[in-house]
Parts: structure tokens; C-alpha cells; sequence
């Protein structure tokens, strides 16, 4: 079952300030209580889609998200998730096996510049001058 858009769920423009997303949010989420609908399996389902609408839609992170991909930001493996398919083990492994030192020849040592010696003092303090 395809998931409504959550601007939908809460009943608000696109364009909705985040004061008309609380004020949209509160009305939906004190109908739809579970504790005002005991027993309500329709109004508990509807409690969650549009806690769950308000929950992204709150976030401007998440708002942007889902205003560029939609749903699927949200989904694993979606377009806007970390790898968008692509599978990192296959790059991964060759990656590292090809930095692997065989046991018998010594680890790669990066070049280090000399650090230079800071001047001696003969006092931690000043002398003071009375």
C-alpha cells in the first residue's frame, strides 16, 4: 500500500510555515488519540501516519529530503539513502587488500619531517623587576 504524501496526512500547503504544521499536527493527533479512541484500530493507524507525516515534515533536514526524493528518502536503499545502491563491500574489499603487508615484508613508513628543538630558557619566569 503507497503511503499518502504527509503535506496530505496533515492537510497543509507545501509552502506551510512550521507554526501551521504544529497547529495542523495538534488538531489531527488530539482526534485521533489513541486514548480518546479506545479499541480504534483505524484512528490508532491514523495517529501514527500523521505522527509520523509531522515527525519528518517538522525537520528542515528531513523536510528537504523528502521534498527532493519523496517516500523513498526514508526507505532503506532508497534514492536518498546513504548508498543508493551502489555496493561498497566489492570496492571495499579490493581497497584493502590491496594496502595488506605480506608477513615477510615490512609495513610502508610515511616520511615524517624532523620536528626542531625549541630554544633553551634559563627561567620558566620572568624576573621581576622591583
Amino acid at each position: 500500500m503507497a503511503k499518502q504524501d504527509y503535506y496530505a496526512t496533515l492537510g497543509v500547503a507545501r509552502e506551510a510555515g512550521a507554526e501551521d504544521l504544529k497547529k495542523a499536527y495538534r488538531k489531527l493527533a488530539m482526534q485521533h488519540h489513541p486514548d480518546r479512541n479506545p479499541g480504534n484500530k483505524q484512528a490508532e493507524a491514523k495517529f501514527k501516519e500523521v505522527s509520523e507525516a509531522y515527525d519528518i515534515l517538522k525537520d528542515d533536514q528531513k523536510r528537504a529530503a523528502y521534498d527532493r526524493y519523496g517516500h523513498a528518502a526514508f526507505e532503506q536503499g532508497g534514492a536518498g539513502g546513504f548508498n543508493a545502491g551502489f555496493d561498497f563491500s566489492a570496492a571495499a574489499a579490493s581497497a584493502i587488500s590491496s594496502t595488506r603487508c605480506s608477513a615477510n615484508s615490512p609495513a610502508p613508513v610515511a616520511a615524517v619531517p624532523p620536528v626542531a628543538a625549541a630554544p633553551a630558557t634559563t627561567s620558566a619566569r620572568p624576573s621581576r623587576s622591583s
